[in-house]
């Protein structure tokens, strides 16, 4: 099978023809000549309309995906046209955009690589430079946010991440509907002013429809959530719950252990800390080694915590 077949089975082009495929002089890459279809009219970039050609422009490389480890090139004219409205401009050709230097179908290829592996991997993997793989994921995204469709986000997740040495950090918001995830925004620092960011884009309108709200209990977050979010089932991650509920339990084991050592009594809690997270024992366990009677680690009448410490207040939100 035919090196040209295989290209045009894959990326075929209307109103272009590959012509020849042949190994560079250096015998590392691959070179596929590329003409225009006769009869075909050029498209004019600015419009997007069939215009007269004018002249030629000198032979340009398009690097396209490499094949069995060598780098394969593109080579073409580019057209000049003289359209009716944009004037004498260079025509539009459907495997690049603009300048670049790199096909469409490989800046995809290695934005889709760099998901997975680290730019400066990808670009030793595909023998390419980290500046290409740059320049390929900021065209994909750049396409993403054009192409992107805000409509119907019911549940938003929000968290950040930590980009550089020191307390440098973005703030993330996820789309987390049933069966449907994606990056909806990225904003720097984790402060209110950037996370109002985020519902400034999507607008009032659409923020009143999100239902549900996942984050952590940063108070930057709380505070944003809570003004434009009031609607939405709040849902805090489960780290920082259990982390507040250990500290008022240890904050009141504590204030009850110095209360009965300055009352005289034998500091039974000085050790207890984990002792209501301890696994109870199994049926045959306790079966096996009787229960000795221990005494109680808090008299029946010492005070509890207080009815007005209530769940909200002790996580302090």
């Amino acid at each position: 099978m035919e090196l040209i077949r295989i290209l045009n089975h894959c990326h075929r082009h209307r109103g272009f023809v590959y012509q020849h495929a042949r190994f560079a002089a250096d015998q590392q890459s691959i070179e596929v000549d590329v003409r225009p279809r006769v009869g075909s009219a050029a498209i004019c970039s600015g419009c997007h309309q069939p215009a007269p050609g004018y002249d030629h422009l000198p032979q340009r490389r398009f690097e396209f995906i490499p094949l069995w480890g060598f780098l394969v090139f593109l080579l073409y004219r580019m057209r000049r046209v003289e359209c009716r409205n944009c004037g004498v401009v260079v025509e539009e050709v459907p495997w690049c955009d603009g300048k670049h230097q790199l096909t469409r179908a490989y800046m995809l290829f290695l934005a889709r690589w760099a998901r997975k592996l680290s730019w400066k991997e990808t670009a030793e993997s595909f023998h390419t430079s980290w500046d290409k793989v740059c320049d390929a994921v900021e065209y994909v995204v750049g396409w993403g946010l054009e192409h992107r469709t805000l409509q119907s986000i019911r549940a938003i997740g929000v968290d950040e991440i930590q980009y550089a040495k020191g307390h440098k950090y973005l703030t993330l918001v996820y789309q987390i509907d049933q069966g449907f995830t994606r990056l909806l925004w990225v904003g720097k620092e984790r402060t209110i002013e950037s996370f109002q960011g985020f519902f400034t884009l999507i607008g009032e309108p659409l923020a009143s429809q999100i239902e549900f709200v996942c984050s952590d209990m940063w108070q930057p977050y709380l505070e944003v959530i809570r003004q434009k979010c009031s609607q939405a089932l709040h849902i805090l991650d489960r780290f920082h719950i259990v982390a507040k509920m250990n500290k008022a339990l240890d904050e009141v084991r504590a204030a009850e252990s110095r209360k009965m050592a300055q009352e005289g009594h034998e500091p039974l809690l000085k050790k207890s800390r984990w002792c209501v997270l301890k696994r109870k024992k199994e049926p045959y366990l306790a079966a096996e080694s009787p229960a000795a009677p221990v005494a109680p680690l808090q008299p029946p009448d010492r005070p509890r915590l207080s009815p007005q410490r209530r769940f909200s207040a002790v996580l302090g939100i």
